[in-house]
């Protein structure tokens, strides 16, 4: 659905097709011409590609691909009538304007991401940390097992960092049985958590009872608070709804607590690092646009950002399922 509007937004609102028709543009140079800031740019462009209808040539520039052709007036036949059936959908004038403004017009909005500034967080709201907790809480169900079983295998200390569910962090601890673990989140959703704890614990599993005492439930804000030092932190589905600059600073704040030869690990859905798919990490990209102030990265984007905290990249890309993957960083 998110991959649609922003496909009809490029043809119908943006004129994307139109403003390339003539000749390739370098990435900086279409932005300007069509007035668009580095977050949409990067949710737009990265689709556009993924789904064939542009394409970088050899000076790096974008392109219309053949198929793409059709998207353009002086193309016959076309589809720009058909295409533009839809364009006045509602979801497809929304894009539009997210595009344009680079998120809603009256900020902040959204429901995923958890706070900027002095503002109060949407999941400090009791029954929206709920509904969206348990609504992510199959996913992580899912995914928790494999993450664990990719993640170190150590004694230390786990630093789950806007944790949710808990449930990746449950995983580790019935991994590695003498090894301790924080989950830091807001106050509502560490409610849940706790819950889905006590749940975790009556699952019979073995280990699984022991799992409770070796949690410690922080709630804060990972934007302004100290971190507690620790030997693993886990980043799953975190920088995805934050734009560049605050990725940035997170990339900061989480190398400092980690310990010298500490390590993070970053679960998340990726961009191509040529930044051109892949098609489902585009769609999901266009969705975290909409609902947050992020979108999807490529770990070539992650790497910078460590790099630049003081972190050595380490060579791990570990797929796990869901169009997810695991890639990690070293303090020295």
């Amino acid at each position: 659905m998110f991959g649609s509007r922003l496909l009809l937004a490029a043809v119908h609102h943006l004129n994307v097709f139109e403003t390339l028709s003539p000749e390739p543009l370098s990435l900086d140079e279409l932005s300007s011409r069509l007035g668009l800031a580095e977050r949409p740019a990067m949710v737009l462009f990265p689709a556009l590609c993924a789904m064939e209808l542009l394409q970088y040539d050899e000076q790096n520039r974008l392109r219309i691909t053949p198929l793409g052709r059709f998207l353009t007036q002086d193309q016959t036949p076309n589809l720009t009538g058909y295409t533009g059936l839809e364009k006045d959908d509602p979801g497809v004038v929304e894009m539009a304007q997210l595009l344009r403004n680079d998120g809603p017009l009256e900020a902040p909005e959204g429901i995923s991401f958890v706070k900027e500034g002095d503002g109060p967080s949407p999941m400090d709201d009791t029954e929206l940390a709920r509904k969206f907790t348990l609504g992510l809480a199959g996913r992580a169900r899912h995914l928790s097992p494999l993450v664990a079983t990719n993640l170190p295998k150590r004694e230390g200390h786990l630093l789950d960092v806007a944790g949710g569910t808990g449930f990746y962090t449950y995983e580790w601890l019935l991994n590695n049985p003498n090894s301790t673990a924080t989950l830091f989140d807001r106050p509502a959703v560490l409610a849940v958590a706790r819950e889905l704890l006590d749940e975790f614990g009556r699952s019979g599993r073995p280990g699984a009872d022991t799992v409770k005492d070796r949690v410690t439930f922080l709630p804060g804000d990972m934007l302004t608070d100290t971190l507690p030092q620790t030997d693993l932190l886990l980043a799953a589905s975190l920088f995805h709804d934050w734009p560049t600059p605050t990725c940035q600073q997170l990339a900061h704040r989480f190398a400092a607590a980690l310990r010298p030869g500490g390590e993070i690990w970053v679960h998340d859905t990726f961009l191509n690092d040529t930044l051109d798919g892949p098609l489902a990490a585009t769609d999901y990209s266009a969705q975290l646009f909409w609902v947050t102030k992020g979108r999807c990265y490529s770990r070539a984007e992650y790497q910078g950002w460590f790099v630049d905290a003081g972190l050595t990249p380490t060579p791990n890309a570990i797929p796990t399922q869901l169009d997810y993957g695991l890639i990690s960083a070293r303090k020295p």
